[in-house]
This record gives structure tokens, sequence and C-alpha cells, in this order.
């Protein structure tokens, strides 16, 4: 069943690769456009979808949090060092566009950071539990 969720990880990956080729042909650039952004929208979006049918079982879910965890840190991690070079190749406007969607998104984090409301707080920790009173 993990094989089902790695099958659903490509398949979401592919899908948002080739809306992210289309976008960039369509808007007259020779770029993927946000592939790997539409490929994790689609993974969440395909993954509920699932998940509410009951065509998600455990392992398969399993499969898809696997591999979404070894999977965004690389492809990001790739794209961006690409987006770095084209956009310092790019001119002034390109790195006004990173800076103006840095300072958007450190000007959300308050806004953010209010949305759910408090929690409880966790009891303090005593030095006196031991691993056995934890487990």
């Amino acid at each position: 069943m993990i094989i089902t969720g790695v099958a659903v990880l490509a398949g979401c990956f592919l899908a948002g690769m080739l809306i992210g080729e289309g976008l960039g042909l369509l808007i007259g650039v020779e770029a993927n456009v946000g592939g790997v952004g539409f490929a994790m929208v689609l993974l969440v979006l395909v993954t509920h979808r699932m998940r509410k049918a009951g065509l998600l079982p455990a392992p398969a879910e399993q499969g898809v949090l696997f591999w979404s965890a070894m999977y965004i840190p690389i492809v990001v991690a790739m794209a961006a060092s690409q987006n770095v070079v084209a956009a310092v190749n790019g001119g002034p406007m390109a790195l006004l566009a990173g800076l103006g969607a840095l300072a958007a998104g450190a000007a959300l984090v308050p806004v953010l950071a209010r949305i759910g409301g408090q929690a409880e707080p966790l009891p303090p920790v005593t030095e006196e539990k031991t691993m056995e009173d934890v487990a």
C-alpha cells in the first residue's frame, strides 16, 4: 500500500510540472513557472479528498508523508538555486520582487500566529519525572 502513496505523489508531481510548463508557455517564459508549488497544492487536495472518501489507507498515507518529507526540501532547494541565478542575471526588478515577497511574508507572521487562538499551556516539567513516568 505504500506504493499507492508514492504513486499519488508522483502523479501530483507530474501534473504540477505540466501545469508549470504550460503556464510558462502561456506567459511567454521559457521556464517552469510554479510547477513545484502546483504539485504540492495538488498533493494536499488529492490526499485530502482520498482521505475523506476512505481511499487512502494508513500505509499509503505513510508513503505520501515519507516521500513528501524527502521531496519538498530537495526540489525546493534545487529550484531556489536556479531561481537565484536567473534573478541576479535578470536585473533589479527580479530582486525587488523577491524582497517584496520576503517583506510580505515577514509581515504576515503575526497575523498567522493569531489564527486559532491560544492553546492551554503544557504542565511544567519537573526533574523528578523519570522516563518511565513519561512513557
